[in-house]
């Protein structure tokens, strides 16, 4: 599988995905009371048994997790093919879409995502731009697996992947590092994925049931090379995750029939590590490239739900967090941690686009109307212009990345769900008059005299010469001060601002004041004062 490479980046994915299914476990009740008619059926019937095992309130005494990786795997494609085991754990559990950066931050190739995946931290930080793996920081970024280990070294890790970097030093690896208790490497590349996945999957499976890890990675590989050998589109895809879909099953029957699954809380993730076009192949910056997920199931997780805030870093922070070890220096949030931005709450009020007909007509994505107690000044602000980006709008990635590819609106990567965004280069785009000069303003927030407040939130800014971008604050209603004034790129970055509250001062209230002409654009999310 050397000729395409790229398409490894989903091993990450297909580990975190299978450690998913195994936690969860479709309910018995699920099953079918009478015995299916059809061949497909009888899959579907028998996906739900396994999937469901006990109910996933039941209080275990011992907490394990199973990342299951499936490399290049499409969403909605696998919601089309006749994938019982993978479709049940929609089903029972989570699905959350998500996207990817794209270059210069790192392609979208098995790399980048799988090192995402495995250390919880943003390439950026790990290191990993392509399937070189140069430039790899897993000494400071470990793994989960690793980190488990170097934290709890009585605990039991296992990593099983027919992908050579992943869990061997073949192609510059490993990702998974030898601290690894038991780590199984084959050579999908070489000797293929449709003979070497099986072998992973019966091995992983017979580890999982007669042995004790307490975390687990396994990947398989073969619906990535049937991306690039037949497209996303083809039948042969679909084929495939069928095939891959059935291996998924029989990891999560292993974890089911373990003797002591009764005293045991398995928490299954699925997940992968970028998507596929329909012709085939990923590298770029579509949508379809940049497209992930991660399936989830376990205690605490509502059967058929669904989440737009889930990020690919928040499987390694959830298999964390599943075990006890703290998330802490991972850019991920744990699955029954999500924040409460204020941003998020306007999903329900997304529109779809106005002057932007290169965003698909069916992607509602942003409104200007703020969150209850926020505010959009647009009192400076010149007029006509692009509708969608007429001062601070709220969006999504899906509708604001789709403005204008390959110009790093890709790289926000730490916003989540809905964000604030405030884009001159694209309202530049359409006729107006006068400049871009709008301010996104916060609540008042309670604050006490005399003490030191922490102003936290997310930001993805791109500058050049005759752009303003300050933050300033006032307080009890009195003049606004600046304590940031932004005067080069902060590309996907996580500020901190340090507050002196000045004495006798009850309310705090905090302005973002963007102006500009064309280039470029500033995004603020998850505002918080700690």
């Amino acid at each position: 599988m050397s000729p395409v490479l790229s398409g490894r980046t989903l091993a990450v994915a297909a580990t975190a995905t299978a450690l998913l299914a195994t936690a969860l476990c479709v309910p018995t009740a699920l099953a079918a009371p009478q015995p299916p008619a059809t061949p497909r059926a009888a899959a579907e019937a028998a996906a739900a048994k396994a999937a469901a095992g006990t109910p996933a309130a039941a209080a275990g005494t011992t907490d394990k997790v199973l990342v299951i990786g499936i490399d290049g795997a499409v969403l909605d494609r696998i919601k089309a093919a006749n994938a019982p085991y993978l479709n049940g754990l929609m089903a029972q559990g989570l699905t959350a879409r998500s996207t990817l950066y794209a270059s210069p931050m790192a392609a979208t190739s098995s790399g980048p995502g799988w090192s995402t995946i495995a250390t919880g931290v943003w390439p950026d930080k790990h290191g990993v731009k392509d399937n070189s793996f140069t430039g790899k920081n897993y000494g400071t970024y470990p793994d989960f697996l690793t980190r488990i280990e170097n934290a709890k070294p009585a605990l039991n890790t296992y990593a099983a992947a027919d992908w050579e970097p992943l869990t061997s030093t073949d192609q510059n690896g490993p990702v998974f590092s030898p601290k690894v208790d038991k780590r199984l490497s084959l050579k999908g590349d070489r000797d293929g994925y449709g003979s070497e996945d099986p072998k992973i999957a019966a091995a992983a499976a017979a580890e999982l049931q007669n042995q004790n890890p307490d975390a687990a990675f396994v990947y398989l590989g073969e619906i990535d090379h049937a991306g690039h050998s037949s497209g996303a589109a083809s039948q042969e895809y679909l084929s495939a995750i069928g095939r891959v879909d059935a291996l998924v099953g029989k990891l999560l029957t292993a974890v089911q029939n373990r003797p002591t699954y009764a005293q045991e809380n398995w928490k299954v993730l699925v997940t992968t590590d970028h998507g596929h076009t329909d012709a085939g192949g990923h590298g770029g910056s579509t949508l379809q490239e940049r497209g992930t997920f991660v399936i989830a199931k376990g205690a605490g997780i509502p059967a058929g739900s669904v989440r737009s805030d889930v990020k690919l870093v928040d499987v390694a922070a959830t298999a964390l967090a599943q075990v006890g070890v703290s998330t802490a220096g991972t850019d991920g949030t744990a699955l029954n941690a999500p924040d409460d931005d204020a941003f998020d709450t306007l999903r329900p009020a997304l529109q779809s686009r106005v002057d932007e007909t290169g965003i698909p007509a069916a992607t509602k994505g942003f409104t200007h109307t703020p969150p209850a107690g926020w505010a959009v000044d647009n009192s400076k602000m010149g007029t006509g212009g692009v509708t969608e980006w007429a001062g601070w709008a709220f969006a999504t990635d899906e509708f604001w990345s789709q403005s204008q590819r390959d110009q790093w609106r890709e790289l926000n990567v730490r916003s989540r769900d809905v964000f604030a965004v405030a884009d001159s280069d694209e309202w530049d785009d359409k006729s107006h008059t006068g400049t871009f000069d709008s301010t996104l303003v916060t609540p008042k927030w309670s604050v006490t005299g005399g003490t030191t407040r922490t102003l936290a939130f997310q930001t993805h800014y791109r500058h050049e010469a005759g752009q303003t971008a300050q933050v300033l604050v006032s307080y009890d209603g009195g003049a606004a001060t600046v304590v940031k004034n932004y005067t080069a790129d902060a590309v996907a970055k996580a500020e901190s601002l340090t507050l002196q509250v000045p004495a006798g001062a009850t309310d705090v209230q905090v302005r973002f004041r963007y102006s500009g002409t064309n280039n470029w654009y500033w995004t603020v999310d998850n505002v918080t004062l700690g």
